[in-house]
């Protein structure tokens, strides 16, 4: 009995300390939001999360409030869901909300690369040089000349037939835009290399086809690799994705390709002066490459499914997209030359504009985070206030807060192209909650030091997209009563959604 006693002792102990650090004695302090741990230690939530986030929220949401503390995996999150209050979140100061060391987690993860302190501010001012302003108006060009590559190359056979064409929508879109994005950032096979110009093109063609579905494959593991729940096979397919990315987004295989965007050239180039390995910064590259072009084509899929299901807004950008080009003196017609559509066409272009925006409200979720860095008191619109601990995380999700709020956005599941419009055509941006204006009402690209970088660029991308469909094809359901697909909930947190099955369309050359 002497010897079994200092035994249990010791295991009593060990066991109280375990749940400690599981958060099983973790209790709601005086001005703490509404704390819900849930049922499992440590878990806590995170399967329904997981499974639902949309749901899950929305059900704390009803029983808490609009802000409350969940714990997910082993972290607490407060969840601040009232639009009124993100600029107390999107604003705070990172001494005490910090994105960087959440980020940084992910990304290593996800994509094998270790991030450094300086990362985030050498993207923000490569991005804001290259994919802003005149640096914009060189990625439209070359993004202009890979979608031609990709769309029209065999424009002069199949215009003699017009015969139509049946693929999947997502499937089409996503191939198309993704592969366009990869060759306008990360370069073309060089002329000189496959004897002619066509040669090059038809090499550049190939291979970002076979790229776009090792990608794919990537994708579809992203979300439960993010979580860090894959399955022992599906990590090794992963693990070998990620090594054939690395491979071909290398440092010595980015520098022998031509028209290398000056976005990926300045970060690749501050890198090495700075010593990192190459090996790393083709890692980094990866990160670059699906950051840009990871939701870029699920969007072009979404908007071309919308205006196909909406008669009304097809007519309107139609008939906008060929005001634009007649103003700009250029026609379609067989055998002309290709139409050459420059970054200053697409500044004329509201009615897209509002088509865009509107089906990026619908369909993109992003879930904003922030570790809290050191303790810290959440001033509230209504004059609440409440503690936050340090060593949380603090997250909002506009989906559900903004999106498809009715008060801000009245028939929120209905898409309206011209929802983003003034009735004199400026661009719409008086929305309000309460009888109080919101600024943040929409939040497709997230806010503050998270929100996207590259999202000039990736609007161009989509806009360029369904400017070349609507001048040069003619396009439409295969079933004109097919429903919209659900969205996969899996993908919740991660921006663009993904639809739970593809739509059968057809098209054919226009003249």
């Amino acid at each position: 009995m002497g010897l079994l006693l200092p035994i249990l002792l010791g295991f009593l102990a060990a066991l109280i300390g375990a749940l400690y650090l599981l958060g099983a004695f973790r209790q709601r302090r005086a001005r703490e939001p509404p704390l819900d741990k849930g049922l499992i230690p440590w878990l806590g939530h995170v399967l329904e999360f997981r499974r639902d986030t949309f749901k899950f929220l929305e059900r704390m949401r009803k029983q808490h409030g609009d802000v409350f503390t969940v714990q997910l995996g082993g972290f607490y999150f407060t969840f601040l869901q009232d639009p009124l209050c993100f600029g107390s979140f999107v604003k705070e100061s990172r001494e005490k909300l910090d994105f960087s060391n959440f980020a940084k987690q992910l990304v290593y993860r996800v994509f094998g690369y270790k991030a450094n302190d300086g990362d985030h501010q050498l993207l923000q001012i490569s991005s804001n040089k290259h994919l802003k302003g005149d640096g914009l108006k060189v990625m439209t060009q070359a993004m202009m000349a890979n979608l031609q590559n990709l769309m029209l190359h065999n424009l002069s056979s199949a215009t003699e037939q017009r015969t139509w064409i049946e693929d999947g929508l997502f499937m089409y879109c996503y191939n198309i835009v993704f592969r366009a994005g990869y060759l306008s950032l990360y370069g073309n096979v060089p002329h000189n290399s496959k004897g002619s110009e066509e040669g090059a093109k038809e090499k550049d063609r190939v291979e970002s086809d076979a790229l776009f579905y090792e990608f794919r494959k990537y994708d579809q593991l992203f979300p439960n690799l993010a979580y860090g729940v894959l399955p022992p096979k599906k990590k090794m397919e992963a693990d070998r994705l990620k090594e054939h990315f690395w491979n071909v987004l290398s440092v010595e295989k980015i520098k022998n390709k031509d028209n290398i965007s000056g976005w990926v050239w300045d970060m690749q180039q501050e890198r090495e002066e700075r010593g990192m390995k190459e090996s790393m910064i083709g890692r980094y590259n990866f990160v670059l490459l699906w950051a840009s072009q990871g939701n870029t084509g699920p969007s072009s899929f979404w908007l071309l499914l919308y205006l196909m299901k909406n008669p009304d807004a097809m007519k309107a950008v139609k008939e906008e997209v060929d005001k634009v080009l007649m103003e700009s003196g250029q026609e379609v017609k067989r055998g002309g030359p290709l139409v050459d559509l420059t970054y200053e066409m697409l500044t004329k272009t509201p009615v897209l504009d509002s088509a865009v925006e509107e089906t990026l409200r619908l369909t993109t979720a992003p879930v904003l985070t922030r570790a809290v860095i050191k303790d810290m008191t959440l001033k509230l619109a209504d004059g609440r206030e409440y503690f936050i601990r340090k060593g949380d995380r603090m997250s909002i999700f506009p989906y559900s807060a903004v999106h498809i709020d009715p008060e801000i956005h009245p028939d929120p599941h209905t898409f309206k192209y011209d929802r983003f419009l003034n009735p004199d055509g400026s661009k719409k941006t008086d929305f309000y909650k309460g009888g109080k204006k919101i600024k943040y009402y929409n939040m497709p690209w997230g806010a503050g030091v998270s929100m996207c970088p590259g999202r000039f660029f990736a609007t161009n991308e989509l806009k360029q997209f369904v400017f070349l469909m609507l001048v040069y094809f003619e396009f439409e359901l295969k079933n004109p009563d097919v429903e919209i697909p659900q969205i996969d909930f899996k993908r919740w947190g991660f921006g663009s959604m993904q639809p739970v099955k593809d739509v059968q369309f057809q098209y054919r050359f226009r003249y």
